[in-house]
């Protein structure tokens, strides 16, 4: 049997809990990266997985991802994620929600929970009856802070892939760019909207063809195949779905000079960043890049801020990212190990 500490995503992970609660059949992973700068703080995602070790892999790798998301942005909070074993028909209730709750609980502050895939405000206020340690609940009378975070990701990935265009291309504008963008969800379909709007060529691709056909008729996108998307000709691939889809033959088949999305953990592994630098295609760390959630969320938490303030810490994701491809080009070195190094020396490791 392997150890956790010998799994190849360990990386030096403070904790991996595992919970069962019987009655309502919920299995669920926390998994705490590092509580250097403060209680690790993560989403929750609500997914079925194949087969449990690729949870445990997505939990690991996920909370290091947190880690270096708030370290970068500045929030005084550490690394932490949960994912919940949904069945093939995502069954979901109230009372798993609850359950989901009182675990998040258990750990006393260790982890503070939010929204990630699967998740939205509704079950947050299910889970904040059974623990404090809990954000992204529906905006309050007090503060107009709070609620999905997801517009504020799509912000940021949307300032960050203008940001991108700029460095790259010479160009202030998105204005005929081509965008292809893989997964027009929560987030990515917000991203597409705000590229529409500002005159974009988009083609897009989506696991649901049909809300595909129905945004590409409101916004005036081209659709295409889920296996062609990462292969399209255009200025900027956008992957905004589930990660590690970057790897040694798709990174081959890139048509791109730019790689600029809010999918987390979007490189397979540590030596495709250098794959993306070889073929001289600019990349934005998608840490770096999706971070306006987690700010939402965190000043919501913590109660340091209003919508004005998250917008305002936003705004500075094109700022973040233009540090790193500059130090990338001034010292030869991928985007993706720039960040890894800043996020890593903000840790103390």
């Amino acid at each position: 049997m392997v150890a956790m500490w010998d799994l190849q995503d360990f990386d030096g992970h403070e904790g991996v809990h595992f919970f069962h609660d019987a009655e309502t059949g919920l299995r669920a992973i926390i998994a705490i990266h590092s509580t250097h700068l403060g209680p690790g703080a993560g989403g929750t995602r609500f997914w079925h997985y194949e087969n449990r070790e690729t949870a445990v892999t997505d939990a690991l790798r996920l909370s290091r991802g947190m880690s270096f998301k708030n370290a970068m942005a500045g929030l005084p909070l550490g690394g932490g994620k949960a994912v919940i074993l949904a069945d093939r028909n995502r069954t979901k209730t109230p009372e798993m929600m609850a359950a989901f709750g009182r675990m998040v609980d258990s750990l006393c502050g260790v982890y503070i929970t939010a929204e990630d895939v699967g998740i939205n405000t509704a079950d947050m206020v299910e889970i904040s009856k059974q623990t404090k340690y809990v954000s992204g609940l529906p905006i309050s009378d007090q503060s107009d802070a709070g609620g999905d975070p997801g517009p504020f990701t799509a912000m940021g990935v949307y300032l960050g892939l203008k940001a991108a265009v700029k460095y790259k291309l010479g160009r202030d504008s998105v204005e005929g760019v081509h965008v292809a963008i893989q997964g027009v969800g929560s987030v990515g379909g917000r991203v597409a909207r705000l590229l529409a709007k500002d005159g974009a060529q988009l083609s897009i691709a989506d696991i649901d063809r049909d809300h595909a056909n129905v945004l590409a008729g409101e916004i005036g996108a081209t659709v295409v195949g889920l296996d062609e998307i990462m292969r399209v000709e255009a200025d900027v691939f956008s992957p905004n779905a589930l990660g590690a889809i970057l790897d040694e033959v798709s990174i081959a088949h890139l048509n791109v000079p730019i790689v600029a999305g809010a999918a987390n953990n979007q490189l397979a592994t540590p030596e495709d960043g250098q794959r993306i630098f070889d073929r001289d295609i600019l990349f934005a760390p998608d840490y770096v890049i999706n971070s306006g959630g987690i700010i939402s969320v965190a000043l919501e938490y913590l109660g340091e801020g209003n919508a004005e303030e998250v917008n305002q810490r936003v705004a500075k994701i094109p700022e973040r990212l233009t540090a790193i491809w500059e130090e990338s080009a001034s010292r030869k070195l991928p985007a993706s190990e720039v960040a890894d190094n800043m996020a890593e020396a903000l840790l103390g490791r």
